[in-house]
């Protein structure tokens, strides 16, 4: 693994799903395969799943070698369906969960994959390299719509004037292309400690992938596939995605449906409980793999409480 390709926050992750020999653990982004090879070290079952055909070559390349390939299954899946192509292989319940969100190592790497400034590559950003391209979206939709994805997903507050750089130089073909435009908008210097490109980079491929619905579907077939005492653990990169992970487990708590101003009504059971405060990289980490910089990872337990799926 080379160390571009470096698991983030691996210690942490692997000591929140504590894995025993004969577990059974899902690692919902396979990417480079980092969180799968810890687990199988530990003797641990793995279902791995990546909608990114490439990842799944490379999962399939190394996974022939390995000692006991029938404890390791890659699924060419959204792990959002990780409930559905788990009960297709006769899995019922899980002891964890491994959720790495967002774009990998491997993708950026890649110029012609569309989803990184620093090399000039098509304007793509697909991770399952179907479907609408950045491209398509950009030089189809208007500025309203897209100012609102810059908005929503990458947190832009000039996003209309972005919106309307972007409209008024079409077509776009290429990553360097969005760059500079989104950069003369903004005024970008230089000297800048933060490429503003950046936001509207990561607004579009949210979009183009569906990333934040996915990361909801995912989190509910968590729940649903962990059996008691099961564990998840999640990592994100930016804080829409921290704060989906943060309100879903909150929300998985025990709570009371009733007010101090009322009688109180009897809490509900806890779905999730020994929930972590958020965990972030060691400067020693960061300094191993500037990429970590970002990271949070949240961990918890399952319990026997019904999931929201069955209750619903």
């Amino acid at each position: 693994m080379t160390a571009s390709h470096i698991p983030v926050l691996l210690d942490e992750v692997i000591a929140a799903l504590d894995p025993k020999p004969g577990d059974v653990i899902v690692d919902a982004t396979f990417g480079a395969g980092g969180y799968t090879r810890a687990l199988l070290d530990r003797g641990a079952t793995v279902h791995a799943f990546d909608r990114d055909p490439s990842a799944i070559k490379l999962g399939r390349g190394w996974s022939e070698a390995e000692e006991n390939p029938p404890r390791l299954t890659l699924h060419p899946r959204r792990f959002s369906e990780m409930l559905e192509a788990l009960t297709d292989h006769g899995v019922a319940q899980v002891d964890g969960v491994a959720m790495d969100i967002g774009v990998s190592s491997m993708q950026l790497d890649q110029a012609e994959r569309g989803f990184a400034f620093s090399t000039d590559g098509p304007l793509d950003m697909r991770m399952s390299q179907d479907g609408e391209s950045a491209a398509d979206f950009l030089n189809s939709a208007d500025a309203d719509a897209i100012a609102d994805v810059l908005y929503q997903y990458g947190e832009e507050r000039q996003s209309r004037r972005v919106a309307r750089a972007i409209v008024a130089a079409r077509p776009l073909g290429t990553t360097g292309d969005l760059a500079r435009i989104v950069r003369r908008a903004l005024g970008y210097k230089p000297s800048d400690k933060k490429d503003p490109a950046t936001r509207s980079f990561q607004a579009v491929r949210i979009h183009v992938n569906g990333e934040l619905d996915e990361l909801h579907a995912g989190l509910s077939a968590a729940e649903a596939l962990l059996h008691e005492g099961g564990r998840l653990a999640a990592v994100s990169f930016h804080s829409l995605e921290d704060r989906i992970v943060k309100q879903f487990l909150r929300s998985a708590a025990a709570k009371s449906a009733g007010s101090r101003h009322l009688p109180q009504i009897e809490q509900s059971p806890a779905i999730f409980t020994q929930i972590s405060k958020a965990i972030r990289p060691s400067q020693a980490e960061i300094a191993r793999n500037p990429r970590s910089r970002s990271s949070t990872l949240r961990h918890a337990v399952r319990t026997a409480a019904p999931s929201r799926k069955e209750a619903a």
